[in-house]
């Protein structure tokens, strides 16, 4: 991936899909945004789609499904070292 992408985000309420997968090439995908100039493997505008985990194994590539599966989680989604404290 090319560090120098701008990204839209995505808000993606907590249990829906927050993997973007791009339905032109099936060979990009990130979560809860899309690169602003398009998809960096084939060039579509608008093509990306949300699916979780789930579904990508279902019918994606073992190229995509490893992609997607070392997607970062979002900040909120990480525990935080408070987490485990006893308040």
């Amino acid at each position: 991936m090319n560090p120098s992408l701008s990204f839209w985000s995505v808000e993606c309420p907590e249990g829906e899909p927050d993997l973007f997968v791009c339905l032109t090439c099936f060979d990009e995908v990130f979560r809860a945004k899309v690169p602003v100039e398009g998809c960096p493997g084939c060039g579509a505008i608008g093509a990306f789609e949300p699916f979780n985990i789930a579904a990508i194994k279902d019918w994606g590539t073992e190229d995509l499904i490893r992609k997607a599966e070392q997607q970062p989680l979002p900040p909120d989604s990480v525990p935080s070292a408070n987490s485990n404290s006893v308040g």
